[in-house]
This record gives C-alpha cells, sequence and structure tokens, in this order.
C-alpha cells in the first residue's frame, strides 16, 4: 500500500477523533469552543438563535469527527474507498445526541452566552 495514502489517512483520522465524540477528554478544548464561536457569529445576526446554534454548530463537530475518522482509518487500511452509508450517519447523530447535553447544561447554568452579554454592563 502507497505510504502517501497512509499518512494521508492517518492525518484524517487524527483530526477526525480529536473532533469525535470518542475524544471526550478534549471536548472542552476543541468541540465546545468551536461550537460557541459558530453560535457567537450567528448570535452577531440573531441573538437568540445562540442556544440553537451553539447545539448545531456541536453536532456538526461531532458529525465531522467521526466522518473524518472513519475516512481516515478507511484510507489508511484499506486499498479502496468505501461510501458513509446511512446506517454509519444515523449512529453518528445520536452519539452527537447524548454530548448535546453537555452544551445545553452549560449554557443554562449560564457559563456560556451570547458574545454580547460577556461585556454588559461594564
Amino acid at each position: 500500500m502507497n505510504w502517501k495514502r497512509k499518512a494521508y489517512g492517518g492525518v484524517v483520522g487524527l483530526i477526525g477523533f480529536l473532533l469525535s465524540p470518542l475524544s471526550w477528554w478534549n471536548d472542552l478544548f476543541i468541540n465546545v469552543p468551536l461550537a460557541i464561536g459558530f453560535a457567537w457569529l450567528v448570535s452577531l445576526v440573531y441573538k437568540d438563535a445562540f442556544i440553537a446554534a451553539a447545539i448545531l454548530g456541536y453536532w456538526l463537530t461531532n458529525l465531522l469527527g467521526l466522518f473524518l475518522l472513519q475516512k481516515g482509518a478507511q484510507k489508511a487500511l484499506t486499498e479502496g474507498d468505501k461510501p458513509y452509508t446511512r446506517k454509519c450517519l444515523v449512529r453518528d447523530v445520536l452519539i452527537s445526541c447524548l454530548y448535546t447535553l453537555l452544551i445545553v447544561v452549560l449554557v443554562k447554568l449560564g457559563w456560556i452566552k451570547p458574545v454580547t452579554d460577556y461585556f454588559k454592563d461594564r
């Protein structure tokens, strides 16, 4: 097997692992900040969409991570490429739903809020 294919698959897989729910230990350092950044951008246009955008952003980072992890492993370990099936997508969505609770709890506790709320009353 081509070493470039293995290296490319390894890098894609590593990025996918870091974004996926399998790396729960670094969610607070990668996925949640990406989700909150996405929510901040959305809330600049429509402030009331902050919570929904944070949840959507978190789901998207987890789905992207699982997709990249799968594709990276396929690249590194096989000769050919396989399609991303509907079954894999459903599984990835369900896993992401479980991690969504983290964002909801942090927002409800007031630890995460729209970026403009951090600078109120100053």
